[in-house]
């Protein structure tokens, strides 16, 4: 499976979770220390989704205008 920003948020939100339900206070911080880390990776990932998406659309009309 590709790695995709809702599969990051995904892990965070199961992260977020057992923190929530964890009766060690270790335990939820060290969950609260991952949700925050895949939080992280799914902005960066978001944020490479949304460049890509603006390449692919310029590359699509420079080749409409090359073909055009």
């Amino acid at each position: 499976m590709a790695a995709s920003s809702d599969n990051y948020r995904e892990q965070a939100e199961r992260c977020e979770a057992e923190a929530a339900t964890a009766d060690l206070t270790l335990v939820r911080e060290r969950n609260l220390r991952s949700a925050a880390a895949w939080h992280a990776l799914a902005n960066r990932q978001f944020k490479s989704e949304q460049a890509r998406a603006v390449k692919e659309q310029l590359a699509d009309a420079v080749r409409a205008q090359c073909l055009g």
